[in-house]
């Protein structure tokens, strides 16, 4: 089998196990390959072939199986701050609450125990803000959405993360 051919084989298996994005690490063990400099640039080709979509650096999915585009974007925040907690707060569940009346297009903001960053992607833009809050402090305020296997803030968590960022509050319904 070609090494492109069984590319997408792996990619079309982790799709029906229910992932769809890869980082170039979880490729390599996938493909029994060393994560080297010519297996970064084997990914790059296929990239440019069009067999892979590069989301952000490291991490790809595959345009034949792509993941679920409601989920993809939830599912790249769960592997780049995998290991720290991060939840959906800020302006994206002040607006899925109706606590403001803008509905957030094409971003979602997060808080993180990790590092802060900011990600343009195919799927939208993801903002992750560094909270300092110990996380006991944290998850009674916090609960989980099953449809996107992810924490959200509760409102008062959202709207205390939002004046601990010092974000516009004037959005807020009073």
């Amino acid at each position: 089998m070609a090494r492109s051919d069984q590319l997408l084989h792996v990619m079309a298996a982790a799709v029906r196990a229910g992932g769809g994005i890869q980082s170039t690490a979880e490729l390599a063990v996938m493909m029994g390959v060393p994560c080297d400099s010519s297996f970064r640039k084997f990914l790059a080709d296929q990239v440019k072939a069009g067999r892979l979509r590069r989301l952000v650096r490291g991490y790809y999915e595959s345009v034949l199986t792509p993941p679920d585009p409601f989920l993809a974007i939830y599912q790249l925040v769960r592997k780049l701050r995998r290991g720290f907690l991060t939840y959906i707060s800020l302006e994206s569940q002040l607006s899925d609450t109706a606590e403001i009346s803008q509905i957030i297009m094409g971003r979602v903001t997060l808080m993180t125990r990790g590092r802060a960053g900011c990600f343009e992607t195919p799927y939208g833009v993801l903002e992750l803000t560094h909270t300092k809050n110990p996380i006991a402090r944290i998850m009674p305020n916090l609960y989980f959405d099953p449809a996107i296997k992810m924490y959200r803030a509760n409102r008062e968590q959202a709207i205390e993360d939002l004046k601990a960022c010092r974000r516009n509050l004037h959005m807020l319904a009073r």
